[in-house]
Order: C-alpha cells, then sequence, then structure tokens
C-alpha cells in the first residue's frame, strides 16, 4: 500500500482526525488552566474551519497545483496574531491536515509534511512581529506567506523539477516564479484590504479581547 493509498484508506483518515483532535487539545492545554483557553481553543477552529471554507472558493487554479482563493491564508495568520507562534503553528498543522484529509496528493513523505502540515503551520511563523509598533498584522500576514512560500518552493525543487514545462528554468527559478505567481495575487489583494485603517483596527481591536498573551 503507498502512502497515498493510506491517506485515503479508512484507518489513514482516523489517524488523520485523532491527530487533529490532539493539536486542538494542544491548543487548549497550552494556557495553563486559564479560562481564556477555551477562548483560544473556539476562535481556532473557527479560524480553521472559515480557512477550509474560503479556501474551497477557487478563483483561479494553476495547472500544477496552487490557486488563488479569497484571503483563505488570513484566518491561520490571525491564529498566530491574536494566540501568539505556539499556538498558530499548531492551528496551521490541523489546517493543513484537514487539507490531506480532504485533498491529498502525496508521491514522499516529506513532499507530504512540507506541503501539507509544515506549510500551513508556516503561516504562523509571523507571529514573532505580531507586537511590533506599527503595522503589526501587516508584517505578521507577510512574513507568514512568506515562509509558507518557501516550503512551497523547497517542495516544487525537490519534488517537482521533473515536471518543468518550459527548458528555460531550472528545477529552483521555476517553483520561485510558478509558486510566486499565485502567491503574490492572493497576498496582494489582502494586505490592501488590511491596510484599511477600519480593517486593521478591528481585528488590533479583536486581538485585545480574546488573545491570552
Amino acid at each position: 500500500m503507498t502512502l497515498q493509498e493510506f491517506i485515503e484508506s479508512t484507518a489513514g483518515q482516523i489517524v488523520l482526525i485523532a491527530v487533529i483532535i490532539a493539536f486542538f487539545l494542544i491548543i487548549f492545554l497550552t494556557g495553563k488552566g486559564k479560562k481564556t483557553d477555551t477562548k483560544a481553543l473556539i476562535f481556532s477552529a473557527l479560524l480553521v474551519a472559515l480557512a477550509m471554507v474560503l479556501d474551497q472558493i477557487k478563483l483561479f487554479t494553476m495547472p500544477q497545483g496552487g490557486s488563488v482563493t479569497p484571503f483563505s491564508l488570513l484566518p491561520i495568520v490571525l491564529c498566530g496574531y491574536f494566540f501568539g507562534l505556539r499556538r498558530g503553528v499548531l492551528a496551521g498543522f490541523c489546517m493543513g491536515l484537514l487539507q490531506l484529509l480532504f485533498s491529498p496528493y502525496v508521491i514522499h513523505p516529506i513532499q507530504m509534511l512540507l506541503d501539507y502540515p509544515i506549510a500551513f503551520g508556516a503561516l504562523a511563523f509571523g507571529a514573532v512581529l505580531r507586537n511590533s509598533r506599527k503595522g503589526a498584522l501587516i508584517k505578521t500576514y507577510i512574513m507568514g506567506v512568506a515562509c509558507r512560500y518557501a516550503f512551497a518552493v523547497l517542495s516544487g525543487v525537490i519534488f517537482f523539477g521533473a515536471y518543468i514545462p518550459d527548458p528555460r528554468f531550472n528545477a529552483l527559478t521555476w517553483s520561485l516564479w510558478y509558486n510566486f505567481t499565485y502567491t503574490v495575487i492572493e497576498a496582494g489583494v489582502t494586505i490592501a484590504i488590511l491596510f484599511i485603517p477600519a480593517v486593521s483596527n478591528m481585528f488590533k481591536q479583536l486581538r485585545s479581547q480574546i488573545s491570552t498573551t
């Protein structure tokens, strides 16, 4: 049985669901019993669900994978912005595993990790900038998307270099360009929205009401 077949099997799906539940439990427990743990769990679950819904709306789909969606990357970034790096990464892992559960494409264990839990967990890496004095959310978003882009490029170089349709590119330059084309469109639109003061202030106020750290 191949890894793809296992992921698509009942046993594989049970394993994925169990791991997702475990990650959400860790989100709940990492606050050491504070009342706001429940808030972190509920909001993280809602943001992951929102990311999944938005991800199903494909505005444009690339021929070799990847798509432009209406802000589907933002909810995981918000998990990191609201609750910090650790919980944001865990929420990203959950998002990646849900993607793997519903639409798996697996050719190698490392490729699976890079394209699913690690790539989506990387969206929360921008949380290290969430306490910046100016433009904290925008900086958090840009860094998170850049980190996800880096893992997508790495996966492309290692595992998909043989599928380059244009001989003018090598594995690295093709992966850089290919992943850039769809990432920059969604990121650019999202950043433009976040630059609207009313939007950024809304998220800032929401963070002050629900964040635990």
